[in-house]
Formats: structure tokens, C-alpha cells, sequence
């Protein structure tokens, strides 16, 4: 990690150059520095800040997923604790990415306003508080809205974080996209590996074994706290940009894009799988006679498998002119995960699980896709905003409808089914969405 930072420091200026959204520099101050500061001290701040930067990322990411995939390890105990029935637990599935959706378009303004990092900040108070509360504020309604709060957090964090990347790392888009998506994968896999395990060492209550991952989100926020500091050095850089000569860019009309369009479509289908598998994976499993700690480590598998291939598929994708070739493969490892989910979901459930894990790596791949289908940093945040909030939306009536389907089906042939019919439709518009154009170009035409 150490060499990668050394790295982004040295390419950094001619980098920010040619994308016209440099990090701070020595002349925004550096953290605060004032004038006068020796050079090597201005540097080595922002070494300290880049590396610091490095380590909010990776906490942060890490706290992306725990508070949906410990539920969903839970999800059968918390249906008795809250006398929830089928079709309500299929909504509270579907509360995720509802609140994508609404909270996430709201990012790039509130970005704008007080700095992406403090904003990042402020999400990560928000999953700190909603994840302490919701096990205990009583009653379905209470619990929602305790899981909303949290979500709201975790979702102008998910909009930011290309962004983020994109003006602290711009030449370094695929390795720092997989660095965070790997952590974000790890937090995913721990939180449902452990959850069981760790409710039962805690002495069985499901509302504990939930509460406790609030502590991972507490952490999270200590990095992000100079960022709050630094945003008046934020609002000074922009208005040293207003007095520049350049002239300004006309504003990005994002909806007239084709690749946006089909990449907000990719995201929103493969974040229906995901909420699916997270879910109702462990519930398909203990259903199918496994027992509930097993089912929960088969999840984990599921989440774990992110964690490699979140670095390799991005560091292989920004070496493609199109990323088509990607799509077809991880959507055919969804498709055979399925049909063994179908066939034989206990015989072979450790194939599925990683079946589906490697599907699910779609995830990063979109997030890749995001930075590179998008010249400049405001593009990014556009393209970010546009392609989150509007596949968040997409995907919200997923998860519900599998709850639907289970409660009056009796099983799980037609959600199972449902699954594999909505890949071939995320097949093709990820081949349209990987192909080698900018949305810049296409909105401007």
C-alpha cells in the first residue's frame, strides 16, 4: 500500500493536469499548511494526508455492506423478534436500495457544498447511529427507520467514493476502485460469516449480535475527521477557480447519454442480485436443510469471493477497450449459480455460493466502468450520481417481489427463476455500457 501512495504522489500534478481535478496541492495549502512552509514539510503533510486518505477509504468501504448482509444472516430471528411475515421481510430487503436511491442523488450537491470528505464523514456518523439503535428502538416501523438513517449514510458514501478516487488517485482509477472494492467485499463476507457466530458467543440475542457492528462504522469516522477541517480549504480552491481565465464548461446534460443509460440499467440489475443474494441467500440454504451457522458461511463465501477478484477484474478492465467480454463471463457464472441453486441447492452449495460470488463481482466492474466512462471529475460525480440513484431505483422492487413470490409459492423455483431471467437483461446493457466512449461526447452531440 505504502508503494502504491508513493506512486500517486509523484504522478499526481502532470495527472490532474490532463483531467483538471487535482488533489490539494502546496498551493491550496496542503491540509491547512500556511505560506511559508518549507517545502519538505508541505510534502510530507501531504504524504500523511494521501495515506490517510488511503486508510478512510478502506474503512469506510468496509462499512458499506455490514449493515444489510448481518441482517440478512439474522433475517429469520428478526422476522420472529418483530413478527414480521414473508412479504414484509421482502420489503425490508427492498429498503436498501429505496434509500440508495433517494439519499444517493442527493451526494454531488451536498459534495459541492461542503466537500466530498465531509460528507463521507457525515455517513459514516449516520451508520454509526443507525446500526446502535435499530436493534432496540421497538417495533417494525422503528426498525426501518433506524436501518434508513444508516443506509442514507451508506449511500452518499457509495456516490463519493469514485469521486473520492477520482480526485485523489486520477491516474490511479483501477487499482484504487480495487483496493476499496476489495475491502468493501471483506466487510461484506465478516459481516455475514460471523454475525451467527458472534450473536451466539454474545449470548444469543439477535438485537446484540446486530448492534455490535456499529463499533466497525465508529472507526470509520476518526480518518475522515481532518476532511471536515479541510472543507474551508475546499470552498477557497473553488473560489480561486471562479477568478481563473479558462472559460467554464458548459454543464453535462447526463440523461442525453446512451452509455449512461445503459450503465445506470447494468448497475441497477446487478444490485438486484446483490440485495437478492444478500437477503434471502442463507434463507434459500437453511431452507433447503442446512443448518443456519452453515448457511451463514456459505453467504460469507458469496461476499468473500469480491475480495480478490474486486482488485483483479478493475485492474483488468482499465487495460480493455471495452469490458464487454467481462460481462458475458461473470453473468454466466450467475446463470450456472442458479440453475444448481434450483437443482440441488444443498448437494452443491458451496459451488453456487462461489458461482454467485464471482457473478456478484459485477459490482466493482460498474464502479470501474463509472471512472472510465467519464473524462473529468465532475463527470464522475454526474455520471456516479446518475448511474447509483437511478440503478438503486431499478433495483428496488427485486427483493420484494422474491418475498412475494416465496410467501405465496411455497418455495423457491419461481424466485429462483426470477433471478436467472433478470441476468440475461444485465448481460446486455453491460456489453453496451463497456464499450469505449465517454459521456461527455455523447451528451455534447
Amino acid at each position: 500500500m505504502m508503494s502504491l501512495m508513493a506512486t500517486e504522489e509523484t504522478r499526481t500534478t502532470d495527472t490532474a493536469t490532463r483531467t483538471g481535478d487535482a488533489p490539494p496541492t502546496a498551493s491550496d495549502g496542503a491540509a491547512g499548511a500556511p505560506h511559508g512552509t518549507p517545502k519538505a514539510a508541505v510534502g510530507a503533510t501531504r504524504a500523511w494526508a494521501t495515506r490517510l486518505v488511503v486508510v478512510g477509504i478502506v474503512l469506510a468501504a468496509l462499512n458499506l455492506r455490514p449493515a444489510i448482509t448481518s441482517l440478512g444472516a439474522l433475517l429469520e430471528e428478526v422476522r420472529g423478534g418483530l413478527g414480521m411475515s414473508g412479504s414484509v421481510a421482502g420489503l425490508l430487503t427492498s429498503v436498501p436500495p429505496l434509500c440508495f436511491a433517494v439519499f444517493g442523488v442527493m451526494a454531488p450537491r451536498l459534495a459541492r457544498r461542503f466537500g466530498p470528505g465531509a460528507v463521507v464523514c457525515a455517513g459514516m456518523v449516520a451508520i454509526t447511529a443507525g446500526l446502535a439503535i435499530r436493534p432496540y428502538v421497538g417495533g417494525t416501523a422503528g426498525f426501518l427507520a433506524a436501518s434508513a438513517l444508516a443506509l442514507m449514510g451508506i449511500a452518499v458514501s457509495n456516490v463519493l467514493m469514485p469521486v473520492i478516487v477520482k480526485r485523489w488517485f486520477p491516474d490511479r482509477v483501477g487499482s484504487m476502485t480495487g483496493l476499496y472494492s476489495m475491502a468493501l467485499a471483506l466487510g461484506t463476507s465478516l459481516a455475514a460469516a460471523v454475525t451467527v457466530p458472534m450473536t451466539d458467543a454474545l449470548g444469543g440475542s439477535w438485537r446484540t449480535g446486530l448492534a455490535v457492528w456499529a463499533a466497525l462504522a465508529a472507526a470509520a469516522v476518526l480518518p475522515w475527521l481532518p476532511q471536515v477541517r479541510d472543507r474551508r480549504t475546499d470552498s477557497a480552491r473553488e473560489s480561486a477557480h471562479a477568478v481563473d481565465q479558462r472559460p467554464a464548461a458548459a454543464p453535462l446534460r447526463i440523461t442525453r447519454s446512451r452509455t449512461a443509460w445503459a450503465l445506470a440499467v447494468f448497475f441497477g440489475l446487478q444490485a438486484t442480485a446483490a440485495y437478492i443474494t444478500m437477503g434471502w441467500m442463507a434463507q434459500i440454504f437453511r431452507d433447503a436443510g442446512v443448518p443456519a451457522g452453515t448457511a451463514g458461511l456459505l453467504l460469507a463465501v458469496t461476499m468473500v469471493m469480491g475480495v480478490p477478484l474486486a482488485f483483479v477484474i478493475p485492474r483488468l478492465a482499465t487495460r480493455l477497450p471495452r469490458q464487454g467480454p467481462i460481462v458475458l463471463a461473470l453473468g454466466a457464472c450467475g446463470l450456472a449459480g442458479y440453475a444448481g441453486l434450483y437443482l440441488a441447492p444443498a448437494g452443491g452449495a458451496w459451488a453456487w455460493a462461489l458461482l454467485l460470488g464471482i457473478a456478484n463481482c459485477a459490482f466493482p466492474l460498474a464502479l470501474t466502468m463509472v471512472g472510465m466512462r467519464a473524462r473529468t471529475g465532475t463527470g464522475v460525480a454526474q455520471l456516479s450520481a446518475f448511474a447509483q440513484s437511478t440503478g438503486y431505483l431499478i433495483s428496488i422492487p427485486g427483493p420484494l417481489l422474491v418475498g412475494v413470490l416465496y410467501q405465496h409459492s411455497g418455495g423457491w423455483g419461481l424466485p429462483i427463476a426470477l433471478m436467472a431471467g433478470l441476468m440475461i437483461p444485465q448481460m446486455a446493457v453491460g456489453v453496451l455500457a463497456g464499450r469505449n466512449r465517454t459521456v461527455e461526447d455523447e451528451a455534447a452531440r
